[in-house]
């Protein structure tokens, strides 16, 4: 094996994943549970902070693109996952307020 083979990968990238998503950060490689994956490391907006860790398949990387630091946070400002917004799913409806059951009236159960 050559050192390139046995050195694991390591450095500033944009990751960019079969479902369309665009990530700037540090990305290295692990293991878990003999498993490979690739760790990106989102940087936050300031220096030393991370936003975000994750890890994904290598299987599920469409490109990786080595790049410089300021490259790599750019994309990562730009492409911030955000909370669930309300407006992402309807509002449950209230629940109706039941007629209260006179004691004349009988009861099905």
């Amino acid at each position: 094996m050559s050192d390139q083979e046995q050195t694991p990968f390591e450095g500033w990238c944009i990751l960019e994943l079969m479902g369309h998503r665009r990530l700037g950060g540090y990305v290295t490689e692990c293991q878990i549970a003999g498993a490979g994956f690739l760790r990106i490391d989102v940087p936050g907006e300031a220096d030393g902070e991370v936003f975000m860790s994750q890890l994904y398949s290598p299987s599920s990387v469409y490109c990786l693109t080595p790049c410089s630091i300021a490259a790599a946070r750019a994309v990562a400002k730009g492409n911030r996952p955000e909370p669930i917004h309300r407006w992402e799913f309807p509002a449950l409806p209230s629940a109706p307020i039941e007629a209260e059951i006179d004691d004349e009236e009988e009861s099905p159960l």
